[in-house]
């Protein structure tokens, strides 16, 4: 029992060498080491400088052919016979169709007769009075009577004048029964069949003159104000690519009351297919200027507001600064840029949505590509050049 203090305390001594131990040991382990920051991103870069901006206003117009006449008879009748088919193609004068022109072949009968008649009037009256003055001359004749003849004979002159008139008007109607073409060019659809009444007004076809086509288009009066003589116009086919390029070069000075509208037109060579009264895009532009464009792709929208990420340099290396932008127009696939950066600022325009504002960022390729603006500026302007890979 005397021993137990002694125990005791070797007991404690050893617990205390143990707990010793089990702290150095502690003690000499290594802390683990903190995770390694990820790589910078990946992006791609466009720097910004000025390119061509276009306000445009795309509409359908309708092709017209400049030389194109409407046949219509100036005569009254029932047609006798229709001498083309549609489609042909006839010189000038070339008959198009007959009216029957019996009636009026009858009165010509009767105005040549008339001549012929006052033919031989004349002829007499120019006897007699020729032998009136031979016996006056021999004192046979009193001059009251070769006044008398010669009056006889000027009017019978001008009544032979007054029918050799009527007959060249008669002759003149019956050319009229025979319809013939102003112009040279295609025939249109033929409206009239043999049988048919036809009058003045009557519409018999068309003729078209080939390459002499224009463009009405009808735009709204507010911006007719920016359109003049000269004035770009494209025709577009169906994808949107340019099929022809022309000019203004005629303005209505009214506008459709109805409508509000303006009549513009330009001219139009008859090339790759188009055809009179077909209908077509066309594009206005308005006005060209020099602008800063963001493509699309490239702007995060917020609460309203527009951002874009600018690469600058920090610490020796490229991060992104979210920066506000304002836009104007959209075009094909860019915004005009109206405030907020600078010509010669690279903006990203790929992995925007895993950009972060300070975030380090490594510019794909060797270099970040210069582009003249945004393609397809606001109405279609040019497309630019885009950075490595876009």
């Amino acid at each position: 029992m005397k021993s137990f203090p002694f125990e005791a305390a070797r007991s404690f001594r050893a617990l205390a060498c143990a707990l010793v131990l089990v702290v150095s040991a502690s003690a000499c382990k290594k802390a683990p080491a903190a995770p390694p920051p990820p790589p910078p991103k990946e992006i791609e870069v466009l720097t910004l400088q000025p390119s061509e901006v276009r306000q445009t206003g795309e509409y359908l117009g309708s092709l017209l052919s400049r030389g194109s006449v409407i046949v219509l008879p100036q005569v009254a009748g029932y047609v006798r016979a229709v001498l083309v088919k549609p489609g042909q193609k006839v010189a000038v004068g070339a008959p198009l169709f007959e009216v029957d022109a019996r009636e009026e072949s009858a009165a010509l009968a009767s105005a040549q007769a008339q001549q012929a008649s006052a033919q031989a009037n004349l002829l007499l009256a120019k006897q007699v009075r020729d032998r009136t003055e031979a016996l006056h001359r021999e004192g046979l004749a009193t001059a009251e009577e070769l006044d008398q003849r010669k009056a006889s004979a000027a009017a019978a002159e001008a009544a032979a004048q007054a029918a050799q008139a009527q007959v060249t008007q008669r002759r003149v109607a019956v050319q009229f029964f025979s319809v013939r073409a102003a112009v040279a060019g295609v025939v249109g659809d033929v409206l009239v069949r043999v049988g048919d009444f036809v009058t003045a007004s009557t519409r018999a076809t068309t003729i078209s003159q080939s390459g002499a086509l224009e463009i009405s288009i009808a735009v709204p009066a507010p911006r007719a104000r920016s359109v003049a003589v000269g004035t770009p116009v494209e025709l577009l086919r169906e994808d949107g690519s340019v099929q022809v390029v022309t000019s203004v070069f005629f303005v209505s000075p009214d506008v459709d009351p109805a409508t509000q509208l303006v009549e513009i037109k330009a001219s139009v060579p008859a090339s790759e297919g188009l055809r009179s009264s077909e209908v077509v895009r066309a594009r206005v532009v308005y006005a060209v200027s020099q602008a800063l464009q963001v493509p699309a792709r490239a702007v995060l929208r917020q609460s309203g507001q527009s951002f874009v990420y600018v690469v600058t340099q920090k610490g020796g290396r490229d991060v992104v600064e979210r920066r506000p932008i304002e836009l104007g127009e959209l075009g094909a696939d860019a915004f005009v840029l109206t405030k907020g950066l600078a010509a010669g600022d690279r903006i990203a325009v790929s992995s925007i949505q895993a950009l972060r504002d300070g975030a380090p960022v490594k510019i794909k390729g060797p270099s970040a590509a210069t582009a003249a603006g945004a393609a397809g500026g606001a109405g279609g302007g040019a497309p630019p050049t885009a950075a490595a890979g876009r």
